[in-house]
């Protein structure tokens, strides 16, 4: 009797310019991959340094974060990625040095999907990695990509003043059963949350996510904005 094929496993994987993005702007839709049996990456592109004037008490501080959402993301330890670029420094680091970083990383990962921020955002550090990412997205370099997918990160994609920046959803992922685990574990990065109306409170978090929801017929949902679709 012949051997059926296996289907492979789905890789995906967030980058995120600073810890916190990959919660805010796709943390449901990571638990749920998870949850379906897709393997998870995550790769940081910057970091806190004593030389920028962080202390090293808010940098060990940070690492205890990033670990308790590693584990609450269930992302194996091997397949967290934290280049240590200079946190809101990204404009003085040469692009190509970031482009060589996450090309390693995707030649390393294979990913399948792939979550970036977007392009419009307010933070000149994701617009930075939008464009280093891009640069890694070539079929024929990086051939086991098929998606790519904008996420919205509450209190940057929402800044953009340019009409030409704006974030135009076109995939809702709906993430009714996991709204309730991304809000626990954004809880974690406390420094990086304020209180309602700020953008980055629990509030304003979970109704973006009913917002996105009753635009796409589910109690909650993430949005994104397809760049590449290959099936």
């Amino acid at each position: 009797m012949a051997k059926l094929n296996k289907k492979p496993i789905h890789r995906t994987i967030v980058i995120a310019p600073h810890p916190d993005d990959e919660l805010l702007g796709c943390g449901g839709t990571l638990l749920r991959r998870g949850h379906e049996g897709s393997v998870l990456a995550w790769v940081i592109v910057t970091s806190m340094h004593e030389s920028s004037g962080f202390s090293a008490r808010s940098i060990q501080s940070r690492a205890e974060e990033v670990e308790k959402v590693r584990a609450g993301l269930k992302i194996s330890k091997k397949n967290l990625y934290e280049l240590n670029f200079p946190t809101t420094a990204l404009d003085i680091i040469p692009l190509s040095k970031i482009i060589e970083s996450i090309s390693h990383v995707f030649e390393e990962f294979q990913p399948n999907e792939v979550f970036v921020p977007h392009f419009g955002d307010a933070h000149s550090d994701h617009r930075i990695v939008f464009n280093a990412v891009a640069a890694c997205t070539k079929w024929f370099r990086y051939p086991s990509i098929s998606s790519v997918l904008a996420y919205e990160t509450p209190s940057e994609t929402d800044h953009a003043l340019s009409q030409n920046d704006a974030f135009v959803a076109n995939k809702y992922v709906d993430i009714e059963h996991h709204i309730k685990s991304k809000l626990e574990l954004l809880r974690v990065y406390k420094s990086e949350l304020g209180k309602y109306p700020f953008p980055r409170s629990i509030n304003s978090i979970k109704a973006l996510s009913q917002v996105r929801g009753s635009q796409s017929g589910f109690i909650a949902a993430e949005a994104f904005h397809i760049l590449k679709d290959r099936s």
